[in-house]
């Protein structure tokens, strides 16, 4: 894992000064790389580019970036990983177009496949996880890439005459002629979603580049033009095309799923550092730890960290699968005060607005497993692509019930519900918990409430699903002069005319925004944080395209998400060792806001502040923030949405 930056000034420019600024921006991102750094510069182009190096494979110099091809033509700075690059290796031997290799680097696999393929083609044969620029001196052309999931990040934009591309923002801001200004609207949207969605940035005229896609620029390129990113993979199109070849045999998909999900693990742990694995004793890391056990000739690290609050701690049960698969295991516990000094790193380590509140346990655990090894396999993913969060168990039923009512009826019903304070809700649901079976036990159970409540009114199962996944079902009301931008987001679903499945839909928008720009995004940055690299075994290429020929009932049964994970993960792992019910991976804001945070937040959303910052409606924060403090309501997500947008203000605006 690796750090880049850079920038293309058109008509070319002084070497020394070019130099200077890639690598002052490289510079910001050291800890991405803390093993070696380097800089590239071609001035009469007015190329430059800077990488900073975690060392994973080939440790020696020939993996040194930046890295030239061997016929001289190529330049490229790479962050990532290309799991079958092994593969590739061995296809371009056999059509007598390798190289003399210098290493055993994917880099210099990836420049080698550009050569001879061709960039798009290469792009579309890689399996892994990256972000890369690459100069072509033939053609004088920059191009930046992103692998098809987007778990690397990539952000440009222009700032004076130099187009600036970076891994994170914080490195973009060291340019010296940064001067953008705060975007309102993307502001908005992440007060819905606690999270920007991709293009857009918290900052205006500066973009992230949209996985599985790459963009080109010129030489001659026209200062503040921004070119549109172009598609080498859709995963819209491997969905909807998937509908006409669905696996119907149990079995057969129980099998294929073990089959592929195996070799996935195998090449994703490909490593000349030490390796472990995240678990949490939940269906998907279980299963990716189990599977890495399976192929392993000595126990597998792996890392949890629990809570001393019941509802937010899986340690217990992470410890039982670890015994069971016999893994060298290692666990933290975390108190109120190991989490809140987390706090005041979130701001630089996201760099915008970010308020997945689990970026904190995220970071812990990335912490304790960098004091051990280098790279860490995570279960992420599963639940997006084999339907495991409560709206994909819940969307279908509920889109019929209430899809099938008449509109003033929702209206009413809706009207009612939001008159009921979700705290009762939870109350009763932790007071019958240990009365009922686990799989009727819904933790969180007044939140869930919240938003039966949000979604009655939906009039399309789109709509239902973005309210399922709203956090401010009206942030226009919140944010002064804002207005949401989901042009990019409805647009891709729009595109969708295929009859779907109502989980197929929601899973494929899952995919297509929260994945990328919320989960893979916080975990990149915080295990990037502390030089950790963690690797993805479920968006491998043939895993995901699997997962989109599955139907519906062998995603969802019973009541119950995951179906056909867990048939795998049980020919390792006792069912009612990891059956439980679905949780975050969070920590208990709602509690701590009231308690050990409660000056802090106080002082963020006193109503001068807000007023004299201008970015949010005080008033609207000052009622939100009453109810909560005095437990008439539940607004701890809410108010982390506003504390995270204000804590980040207080960095990167003053």
């Amino acid at each position: 894992m690796c750090g880049i930056a850079g920038l293309l000034r058109p008509g070319g420019g002084e070497e020394t000064e070019l130099t200077a600024i890639a690598r002052h921006m490289t510079d910001a991102l050291a800890y991405r790389g803390p093993d070696a750094e380097g800089t590239w510069t071609r001035a009469p182009a007015g190329i430059a580019f800077g990488h900073r190096r975690l060392a994973v494979l080939d440790l020696s110099q020939a993996g040194h970036q930046p890295m030239h091809s061997d016929c001289g033509r190529f330049t490229v700075i790479f962050n990532g990983e290309i799991y079958n690059h092994l593969d590739i290796r061995s296809e371009l031997e056999a059509a007598g177009a390798a190289p003399n290799w210098r290493g055993h680097s994917d880099t210099e696999t990836l420049l080698c496949a550009v050569r001879h393929w061709g960039l798009e083609s290469a792009l579309q044969r890689f399996s892994g996880m990256f972000a890369l620029a690459l100069w072509d001196e033939r053609e004088r052309t920059l191009t930046l890439a992103r692998d098809r999931f987007g778990e690397k990040p990539l952000f440009y934009g222009w700032s004076g005459r130099d187009l600036i591309f970076a891994s994170e923002l914080k490195a973009l801001t060291t340019h010296p002629e940064w001067s953008p200004s705060l975007d309102r609207n993307a502001l908005t949207s992440f007060m819905r979603y606690a999270y920007v969605p991709a293009p857009s940035t918290i900052w205006t005229d500066v973009r992230k580049l949209p996985a599985a896609s790459y963009i080109i620029f010129t030489a001659g390129a026209v200062v503040g033009s921004l070119p549109a990113a172009k598609p080498y993979w859709s995963q819209r199109e491997t969905v909807v095309a998937a509908q006409a070849a669905r696996i119907t045999d149990e079995g057969e998909a129980v099998a294929e799923l073990q089959r592929l999900l195996s070799i996935a693990t195998k090449r994703q742990c490909l490593s000349d550092v030490p390796l472990g694995a995240f678990l949490s004793g939940g269906i998907d890391s279980s299963a990716i730890v189990a599977l890495m056990q399976a192929q392993a000739s000595q126990p597998v690290r792996t890392f949890t960290i629990g809570f001393r609050e019941d509802a937010f701690d899986e340690a217990a049960d992470a410890r039982k699968v670890a015994a069971h698969l016999g893994t060298s295991h290692t666990e933290f516990y975390v108190d109120a005060k190991t989490a809140m000094d987390v706090i005041p790193k979130l701001p630089t380590m996201y760099d915008e607005p970010f308020a997945d509140s689990s970026q904190i346990p995220t970071h812990l655990v990335s912490a304790l497993a960098r004091q051990h090894v280098t790279v860490a396999l995570s279960g992420d993913a599963g639940d997006e692509l084999f339907g495991g969060y409560n709206r994909h168990v819940w969307g279908n039923s509920l889109n019929k019930r209430f899809g099938a009512m008449p509109a003033v009826l929702r209206q009413v019903l809706g009207v009612l519900l939001r008159s009921v304070s979700p705290e009762p809700a939870g109350t009763i649901a932790r007071m019958a918990g240990p009365l009922l079976p686990a799989r009727f036990k819904i933790r969180r159970a007044g939140d869930q409430a919240a938003k039966l409540a949000r979604i009655v009114g939906s009039t399309s199962l789109d709509e239902m699903y973005r309210e399922l996944c709203s956090i401010d079902d009206d942030p226009a009301q919140t944010v002064l002069r804002g207005e949401e931008d989901r042009s990019w987001a409805d647009g891709e679903m729009n595109r969708v005319k295929a009859a779907l499945d109502p989980l197929d839909r929601m899973t494929l928008a899952d995919s297509l925004s929260y994945l990328t720009d919320d989960i893979l995004q916080k975990v990149d940055r915080a295990a990037m944080a502390v030089a950790l690299e963690t690797r993805v075994p479920f968006l491998d290429k043939d895993v995901v395209e699997f997962a989109a020929r599955i139907p519906p009932g062998m995603k969802v049964r019973s009541g119950r998400g995951k179906w056909l994970v867990r048939q795998v993960l049980y020919q390792h792992v006792p069912a009612d060792m990891v059956d439980r019910p679905k949780t975050g991976f969070g920590i208990p804001i709602d509690d701590w806001l009231r308690g050990p945070l409660r000056s802090w937040a106080s002082d963020l959303l006193s109503p001068a502040r807000l007023q004299a910052q201008g970015l949010f409606n005080a008033s609207r924060v000052a009622a939100r923030t009453a109810e909560h403090m005095s437990g008439r309501r539940n607004h701890g997500y809410w108010l982390w949405n506003v504390l995270m947008a204000q804590a980040w203000h207080d960095q990167w605006c003053a």
